[in-house]
């Protein structure tokens, strides 16, 4: 059935009432037509589907190969760089494959074991920075002073981006996952990332570093051949963005929720869950990426219902619908409960795009919270979690700030 036939679900580009929107979702059935700022696309929220179509080689991610409607984008979609990136985010087939081969040993596991002892001193460093922060009343906003701050430190000296440079990195990656942004706001944001980008290349070219944008410099496929410029800045692109981002909210959304819900940070305290437990309910309830941008039917796809995905039309993995859908989680599925068996997600994609930074960022988030409760054991939120403002973006979860006091 065309797609013009179906009738379109508005996403909120303000990202406003998620909860809201989820069930809108369930409620349309396993995949629906929605508009992602102007463009018509299948949301999946049915987590059997959802992996189903991320492992199936009928589903590209590659928007030059297989959307129409590509050159329309590039003309004025506000999300539009999230599928004209060229780097393993949008490759597809072979390509894909030799763009993690180069990248995957960056994040060996061995990597990322030599890199926890200095995100341990980081973490304390920032706690110290955190407690210094607070007002008169003892109120600091963890969004600006750690959930931000951290992931960005973290990232930084593991790519080699100098301190100097961390709130620009923030201002303009802050802006890719906004969805509030007109496409010209969008394109001159756009500008400003890959002119920071160009400037980290070039520094590193000139004096190479322990660092990870200087190993991808110098990299080499089995062939030879190197990362293509293009590839090279848009692959630096996607590990900063992917490293601060996406962990910076799944911090916000821990915090935030163990501190509005007492019996859940006593489950912690008295034993019956761990730090762990508490990162990975926060990842199956509160994925860092609600609806991820885009992949693409390459030939005629069935859905259960006997409709059809059509070769060229867009689709839109909705993780966040998923992890809390009652078929995968029962019907307290939307509840967050860090004693509950199975907190399986797909906040980390799934299939062949499945994030190379998945243990980082584990490690990291339950490092900060470990840390944070251990120093501030009373602390407590400042405004009503139901008044926190959300961040501007149907891509994101989050809020603008998170106002703690941090001691009685």
């Amino acid at each position: 059935m065309p797609v013009s036939e179906h009738q379109v679900l508005v996403l909120d580009p303000h990202g406003s009432d998620p909860d809201s929107e989820y069930r809108s979702l369930y409620e349309r059935g396993p995949a629906t037509l929605v508009d992602v700022l102007g463009v018509q696309a299948w949301s999946v929220s049915d987590p059997a589907l959802l992996k189903q179509l991320l492992t199936d080689r009928r589903v590209s991610k590659d928007a030059r190969l297989h959307w129409p409607g590509f050159a329309d984008a590039l003309a004025g979609w506000p999300l539009v760089l999230w599928v004209a990136v060229t780097n393993m985010f949008t490759a597809y087939g072979a390509d894909h494959g030799r763009l993690r081969r180069m990248i995957a040993p960056a994040f060996s596991a061995r990597r990322i074991v030599a890199l926890q002892p200095a995100v341990e001193t980081l973490v304390r460093a920032v706690l110290d920075d955190v407690e210094g922060a607070a007002d008169d009343d003892g109120v600091v906003d963890l969004r600006e002073h750690l959930a931000f701050p951290l992931p960005i430190a973290v990232i930084g000296q593991l790519m080699g981006v100098p301190e100097g440079h961390h709130e620009e990195l923030r201002t303009v990656v802050d802006k890719v996952f906004a969805t509030n942004l007109t496409a010209d706001e969008a394109a001159v944001n756009t500008t400003a990332l890959y002119g920071l980008l160009d400037r980290l290349i070039e520094a590193k070219r000139a004096a190479p570093g322990d660092d990870l944008t200087s190993v991808l410099i110098t990299t080499r496929d089995g062939d030879g051949s190197a990362l293509g410029e293009s590839e090279l800045r848009d692959t630096l692109l996607l590990m900063i963005s992917a490293g601060y981002e996406t962990t910076s909210t799944v911090i916000d959304e821990a915090i935030t929720t163990l501190l509005s819900d007492a019996a859940q940070l006593a489950h912690v305290r008295e034993g019956r869950s761990t730090w762990e437990d508490v990162v990975e309910e926060t990842l199956r309830h509160s994925a860092a990426i609600k609806h991820l941008p885009l992949r693409f039917a390459v030939t005629d796809v069935e859905l259960p219902d006997g409709r059809a995905i059509r070769q060229g039309e867009a689709i839109l993995a909705s993780f966040g619908a998923a992890n809390r859908h009652p078929d995968w989680h029962g019907e307290d599925a939307h509840l967050f409960d860090a004693t509950r068996p199975s907190k399986e997600h797909l906040a980390f994609g799934h299939g062949v795009h499945f994030c190379l930074g998945a243990p980082l960022a584990r490690f990291e988030v339950a490092t900060v919270l470990r840390e944070f409760f251990a120093r501030f054991p009373d602390a407590a939120l400042a405004t009503p979690r139901e008044r926190l403002q959300r961040v501007p973006s149907l891509i994101s979860n989050g809020h603008v700030s998170v106002p703690v006091r941090l001691r009685p």
